[in-house]
């Protein structure tokens, strides 16, 4: 989760748009983050495993949980990422009004990881449904 909240602290003190967009890693190019090569390396994860990954940050004033949920499932923008079942890993972050979810996949170009550990828990995830409730119960305890 270290990237996630990374990314979630260089958002801190940027202005609350809702619906940011998603923020892809496809290959060649570099996400519009800040400093996001200094951001992989103090996560120690190598830039080569981010290539099919996606982060999606949300902006909620005092994230109220069901704002939150409903940013992620109910936005055309994220909820098509959330139901590609390429997907099977996510990390989370929070910081002020901002939440980011990475998501990973299980191949070598999306697995955000260095060597032998992850950035992220590596979640099997057989349906989107599995997904959503991973991604609703870790909103409620970075919330609680």
């Amino acid at each position: 989760m270290c990237l996630a909240d990374e990314i979630a602290d260089q958002l801190e003190d940027q202005p609350c748009v809702p619906n940011t967009g998603p923020i892809t890693t496809v290959t060649g190019s570099q996400p519009h983050i800040a400093n996001y090569r200094d951001l992989l390396e103090k996560c120690d994860i190598d830039p080569n495993t981010t290539t099919d990954g996606v982060i999606l940050p949300v902006c909620v004033p005092k994230l109220v949980p069901t704002l939150v949920l409903t940013n992620y499932t109910r936005s055309q923008l994220y909820s098509k990422y959330l139901n590609n079942s390429k997907f099977t890993g996510t990390g989370v972050g929070s910081e002020d009004d901002w939440m980011v979810l990475v998501l990973t996949t299980n191949t070598p170009n999306g697995s955000f990881v260095s060597g032998a550990s992850g950035l992220v828990s590596m979640v099997g995830l057989w349906r989107r449904t599995v997904l959503l409730v991973v991604v609703v119960g870790v909103v409620l305890v970075l919330l609680n």
